[in-house]
């Protein structure tokens, strides 16, 4: 969507800082011996607290609140009676519904001990977040979140997954623009507008370029295997650059 007035901001303001301190809060109880459930049970219980809906099961019919992924998985997780397990990679995704307006935002967790490559790997998936942000101002080109993305994957010896994208968000989970993708697709001609509200999530990989769909119909997991994270803010590109708006 694209902001017409303050009310819409703030309401999105809102919405944004909910799932972020929803998110920080899951983060912070994850640990060795409980479930995906359990932890998904924390994150419905702060969304519904504050009279938020989730926005995947509003939206899909998604069998729970929240997105939580164990590696190899990285997205789109079914949590259940898994139980988490040190050295395990997980991705929590947060997006929700309140007031008619929604937040989205998403974070990997490494849960120690942690190798040193996926510790790499965890801030170096922040900073390729943070490249793409930077590059956001009304008038440019859209393509150039993607290119600062795949410029910092490039250089420091990463691959992006392609078949997951950006989007739009705002008055639905998945607003236009519709895909906006985090590496450079130089056909794309499309412009960031002043008030124009959506997400920055590159998935930064060991190696993998696409990830396949599990049987479940949601799980979604690199074909080989290779440790995948991914970082997502929502934000409004502004005259005075990138609004965060999933900063806790």
């Amino acid at each position: 969507m694209t902001i017409e007035n303050e009310e819409q901001l703030e309401k999105l303001r809102i919405v944004g800082k909910l799932v972020a301190r929803t998110l920080t809060a899951m983060g912070e109880a994850l640990e060795p011996g409980m479930t995906t459930r359990e932890l998904d049970d924390l994150g419905r219980g702060l969304l519904e607290q504050a009279g938020a809906r989730s926005a995947p099961e509003l939206t899909y019919d998604f069998p729970g609140a929240t997105c939580i992924s164990i590696g190899p998985d990285c997205a789109h997780g079914i949590p259940d009676d898994t139980v988490i397990k040190a050295g395990d990679l997980i991705n929590i995704d947060v997006s929700a519904e309140l007031d008619g307006y929604f937040g989205d935002t998403g974070a990997s967790f490494a849960v120690p001990p942690t190798r040193p490559r996926i510790q790499r790997l965890c801030e170096d998936g922040r900073k390729a977040m943070w490249a793409g942000i930077r590059a956001v101002k009304p008038g440019a080109r859209l393509n150039e979140v993607g290119r600062s993305i795949e410029t910092f994957a490039n250089k420091n010896g990463y691959s992006l997954v392609r078949n997951l994208a950006s989007h739009g968000v705002g008055r639905s989970l998945h607003d236009e623009p519709s895909e906006i993708p985090t590496w450079y697709e130089k056909n794309d001609r499309r412009r960031i507008t002043e008030g124009l509200v959506f997400t920055i999530e590159p998935f930064l990989s060991l190696g993998a370029e696409w990830v396949e769909e599990m049987d479940d119909g949601w799980t979604l997991r690199p074909p080989h295997q290779e440790a995948t994270v991914q970082y997502e803010h929502t934000l409004v590109a502004t005259r005075r650059g990138p609004l965060i708006l999933t900063l806790a």
